[in-house]
């Protein structure tokens, strides 16, 4: 497979566009994250994958009776 090549210019303010090729080859998306890796003497761009992260606020209960999911889960709650 031919390696992917390709040049950007650094802004004013340390800002770089990665080029339509780069980004169509590592798959990024407006909103992804890329990581900056330096391998045997070069900065390598990657994909940054996250791990999935849980709610943080299913760990609570104390908000979780049945009263208190209707209210939350009804339209126009606020009144």
């Amino acid at each position: 497979m031919p390696a992917t090549e390709a040049t950007a210019r650094v802004s004013t303010k340390s800002q770089l566009v990665l080029p339509k090729r780069v980004r169509e080859k590592l798959g990024i998306q407006p909103g992804d994250l890329v990581r900056f890796v330096e391998r045997d003497g070069a900065m390598v761009i990657e994909r940054f994958e996250r791990e999935p992260v849980e709610d943080p606020f299913a760990l609570f209960d104390e908000w979780s009776s049945p009263e208190d999911i209707e209210a939350f889960d009804t339209p126009n709650a606020r009144g």
